[in-house]
């Protein structure tokens, strides 16, 4: 994909994201708005998005994303992010099918590239940042672009833990911190720290853990009452799964809290089990090691749905 034969012409460009975005989804999206506001004067971009969590407050433009739709624009370019699906994209998918050109830039394993009129899928990066960093002229990124571009790679690598991350990974974030921004503080304060709120959360979570198949796998779950004693807000959850996975002998961790009525699954495993397979069994999707899908359904259904596919999964792969 060639991002300039692609803006030829155009005058307005709208970018956005899946909902609840995340570092990968928020950086690589205001990486791109960055780079079109920069170096294409007679382009004038927007960006829409839901709220973003407020550890990404120091990026670039963070202050013009909107929250809602003008759904009175017709957009001669419309890019989506980090996004496999058009119903990711709830709030704002009027103004994706009206536009006159649609795009679509991501890394998820699920995305059949059918989304939009032009699509650059590429299923073994590590994140949507790592795909736009190849579409991006090196000439024309700026510390403030690369200093998004290495806040989703950070955030979709867990810090370059996951196995995701590959050699091109760790050169391409060599390159972006020569741009001189401080890179330790983005990990520390939008990678490692939490509210108050989300320590109480994650104490509780963790309290009441438990184990199953002998260990292979761990589970917790927060239920709407837990989650307001704590004042925690949905922003304050992200991470308490990965905690979970980390548990000594574990492979598979799965997590369950309240949603927008109804109930969020995170999934994170290491080596051995698909997880965006459960998920996307249940409607969701996202990566081979990390995914999450929502259900209306019982604690205990869900539950037994997600073990039966682990189950179903090990017995496959003789694991």
């Amino acid at each position: 994909m060639d991002l300039s034969t692609i803006l030829t012409g155009a005058k307005t460009v709208a970018i956005t994201g899946h909902v609840r975005p995340d570092g990968d989804c928020t950086g690589s999206t205001l990486a791109l708005f960055n780079y079109i506001r920069n170096n294409y004067k007679d382009i004038e971009p927007h960006i829409y998005l839901e709220e973003t969590d407020p550890s990404f407050k120091f990026l670039c433009g963070i202050n013009e994303i909107k929250h809602e739709p003008d759904t009175d624009k017709v957009f001669d370019v419309f890019f989506v992010l980090d996004c496999s699906t058009s119903d990711r994209i709830k709030p704002f998918i009027d103004m994706f099918n009206s536009a006159k050109k649609t795009v679509c830039i991501d890394h998820h394993v699920s995305n059949d590239g059918s989304f939009a009129e032009f699509n650059e899928i590429k299923g073994d990066a590590s994140s949507t940042c790592e795909v736009l960093y190849e579409l991006l002229d090196e000439k024309l990124i700026n510390k403030d672009i690369a200093e998004c571009l290495y806040t989703g790679i950070v955030h979709d690598t867990g810090v370059f833990k996951y196995e995701c991350t590959s050699e091109k990974t760790l050169t391409i974030a060599a390159k972006l911190i020569t741009y001189g921004f401080d890179f330790t503080s983005i990990i520390d304060n939008s990678f490692y720290a939490r509210t108050f709120e989300a320590s109480k959360a994650l104490g509780i979570v963790l309290s009441k853990s438990v184990l199953f198949d002998d260990g292979f796998g761990i589970y917790s779950i927060l239920t709407p009452e837990e989650l307001k004693e704590t004042n925690a807000s949905a922003s304050d959850l992200g991470g308490i799964v990965e905690q979970l996975r980390l548990t000594k002998g574990v492979e598979v961790a799965i997590f369950i809290y309240p949603g927008d009525g109804c109930k969020k699954v995170s999934l994170r495993s290491k080596k051995l089990i698909d997880v965006s397979v459960i998920a996307s069994k249940y409607g969701g999707g996202g990566h081979i090691r990390a995914a999450g899908f929502s259900s209306y359904k019982g604690y205990d259904e869900i539950l037994q749905d997600v073990c039966d596919c682990i189950k179903e999964s090990i017995d496959k792969n003789g694991v």
